[in-house]
């Protein structure tokens, strides 16, 4: 068992890696750290509202019976060196801070994109791009550390990104326009999305959001070459918009392929690519990897977000796009707070130990 630390543990992203670890087979919470106001206090009582006695428990899971009781520490009071991998659910502007400190001596996997689109950074997704992380040793070298920083791609990169995957390695790419309905959990509790704000509505824009996207999915489908990321050379559309849905980001992608494809090749291909894919057998890995429906009415996010744990990305609507000479369009669905976040982050984490590097 390796021994874990959890950073930023009372937050939203923090409780679903309290519950993404719960029992896992292969890592051990031993230290869980949040704010100086949480610090001293049992997680169950930093839980809790001072004013109010609400509990600011997020997940839809009990708090588990592991982290009721332990103290939450203070960040300062983590040392690194006492664990073997440490999970950070802060805001880029701590991260930035606390990151490096901690990679000095330990290996650090971050939902935070304050490093990702660093040369030495890889922005891994296991089963995509898993030679990238042979980056990590030249991050160390580079750097001194005998840790390393491995950052999540943003939640709305990493369906996109998975099912861009087997069409390019099959058909090749030469643009992508995507536009997402994304779920408002995907906002956060703290500002977050405005009840008013949302309900009966549709928010057009999210900031920083369509910038991520573009860089990121580029970066992740980019090949590994003499120390550094060749970026793929597609280009790169989108537009991010935000709904009233709780959770599960929908996405319309719209692909031009290098090579003449038709529907039934590219479902072919993706489900090819989820039977083989390599991290099949990780803990954390659902049994598809990518689900592609008949049905032109699915995905949805109310029936399909929580299939495989909302490990699965959900794919429907496969069909020929008519403003490219070669071109598919289709629907896919990706948990946000599922393989977009902590549990994405613990299955990196599983790759990351098969190939050594924790």
């Amino acid at each position: 068992m390796l021994k874990v630390a959890i950073i930023g543990a009372t937050g939203v992203v923090g409780q679903e890696f309290i519950v993404a670890l719960d029992k896992h087979p292969w890592f051990k919470v031993e230290a869980i750290a949040a704010s100086e106001r949480s610090a001293g206090k049992k997680y169950l009582d930093a839980l809790r509202d001072s004013s109010t006695g609400i509990m600011k428990w997020h997940q839809r899971t009990p708090i588990p019976d592991y982290a009721r009781d332990m103290v939450v520490k203070s960040v300062n009071e983590i040392d690194a060196k006492d664990y073997d991998l440490i999970f950070t659910a802060v805001e880029s502007d701590d991260a930035r801070i606390i990151e490096p400190k901690l990679a000095e001596h330990t290996p650090v996997i971050s939902t935070a994109a304050a490093f990702r689109y660093e040369q030495d950074v890889p922005i891994l997704i296991p089963g995509v791009n898993d030679e990238h992380a042979e980056l990590l040793d030249v991050q160390r070298k580079r750097r001194g550390w005998k840790g390393f920083i491995a950052p999540l791609p943003n939640c709305t990169t990493t369906g996109l990104a998975i099912t861009l995957k087997p069409i390019m390695d099959e058909f090749g790419i030469e643009r992508v326009i995507m536009t997402s309905l994304q779920a408002v959990s995907g906002a956060g509790r703290s500002p977050g999305v405005a009840a008013l704000d949302i309900f009966d509505n549709i928010i057009p824009f999210i900031p920083k959001e369509e910038e991520k996207v573009q860089v990121e999915a580029k970066k992740i489908l980019g090949r590994l070459v003499d120390g550094r990321i060749d970026d793929a050379r597609f280009r790169v559309s989108c537009t991010c918009t935000r709904v009233p849905v709780i959770d599960g980001h929908t996405e319309c992608a719209f692909v031009e392929t290098s090579k003449g494809c038709e529907p039934d090749d590219v479902k072919r291909a993706m489900l090819n690519y989820s039977k083989h894919v390599s991290i099949k057998d990780l803990p954390s890995a659902p049994e598809d990897y990518i689900i592609v429906h008949d049905d032109p009415s699915r995905p949805q996010p109310r029936l399909d977000r929580d299939v495989n744990d909302g490990m699965s990305t959900i794919v429907g609507r496969i069909r020929k796009d008519t403003a490219f000479e070669n071109g598919v369009k289709y629907v896919l669905l990706s948990h946000n707070e599922k393989m977009g976040s902590a549990k994405g982050a613990v299955l990196l984490a599983e790759m990351l130990k098969v190939k050594e590097l924790l």
